[in-house]
């Protein structure tokens, strides 16, 4: 197992220069939210290839929710039926916590765990907060006709942590490969922020494809996205941009499309929105690709 409080030596200049290496310096402290719903770890096993590919810390919570119960005339009756709920759930948090441990223990990485109260909102809130204090947070992409606490969960991770989030597709097997990422690029300032939170991936890729989604053909004789596509090559990195040009500007669509054309393992973008009273409202393309993804998402705001 890793022991980050012991002082690190180099055998020579070259081990120094390989260590000091962006990709083996900015993302040494990742956090995952464990999901309870039900006993898949996709995100939990992604989360920990990302720790062993950085050598990084990994932080596991759970959340042992109360449920969200409307108001009624039958109290009582509402009363046992919280207590059931809550205690399936915490039986499920405790299982979900024991199977992380176990395999962060096989994988032989330095983690920690921890089990945490809460109501539903009061859940997402504090997870936004804990990701404050870490380079990543992962979660996972809410299920259809499952607790909304994963979405909220989501949006509280990129709009109130000030981090990036990875969210994975809840279809994922394989674990984290950064070979061929997708880039989404519109020259906002979310989508600048994402590119700079996903250098330390981005650094090891073989290919990079810049997309641009746009309504209608450029009249620029400039390519519109290669300044940026410039920025990437400054990094020694071997890029590629490509407009796509789609009438009905379907930007999730098209982004996913061309994602799996080229077989990407990852996607960059910014995440769009907003919060009114306390609730947050996903841009079109944010929502939909969360709604639609197929492969795991960087998202910064």
């Amino acid at each position: 197992m890793n022991r980050p409080d012991r002082p690190q030596t180099f055998s020579g200049p070259g081990e120094l220069i390989e260590a000091m290496r962006p990709e083996n310096g900015l993302l040494k402290n990742v956090v995952v939210n464990i999901g309870v719903s039900d006993e898949s770890d996709a995100t939990v096993n992604y989360a920990i290839s990302i720790a062993e590919a950085f050598d990084a810390h990994l932080t596991a919570v759970a959340f042992a929710h109360d449920p969200i119960v409307p108001e009624t005339i039958f109290d009582g009756f509402a009363a046992d039926l919280a207590a059931t709920y809550r205690g399936r759930v915490l039986k499920a948090a405790n299982a979900a916590k024991r199977r992380f441990d176990e395999a962060v223990r096989l994988a032989g990485i330095a983690a920690e765990s921890h089990l945490l109260d809460a109501t539903v909102p009061g859940a997402a809130d504090m997870f936004g907060q804990i990701a404050r204090r870490y380079d990543l947070s992962v979660v996972a992409q809410g299920k259809p006709d499952k607790s909304p606490l994963e979405e909220l969960i989501i949006e509280a991770a990129l709009f109130e942590s000030g981090r990036p989030v990875l969210v994975v597709p809840y279809i994922q097997k394989a674990g984290f490969t950064c070979d061929r990422p997708l880039v989404c690029w519109d020259g906002s300032r979310n989508a600048a922020r994402a590119i700079g939170d996903a250098l330390p991936f981005l650094l090891r890729a073989k290919a990079i494809d810049v997309v641009i989604v746009a309504s209608e053909r450029s009249k620029s004789s400039e390519l519109p996205g290669a300044d940026i596509g410039r920025h990437f090559a400054r990094h020694r990195l071997k890029v590629e941009v490509k407009r796509i040009v789609r009438e009905d500007v379907d930007v999730p669509n098209a982004i996913l499309s061309h994602a799996a054309d080229i077989s990407a393992d990852l996607i960059v973008m910014g995440g769009y929105g907003h919060s009114r009273l306390r609730e947050f409202v996903l841009g079109g393309a944010t929502r939909g690709i969360l709604t639609s993804m197929t492969v795991p998402t960087l998202m910064s705001h």
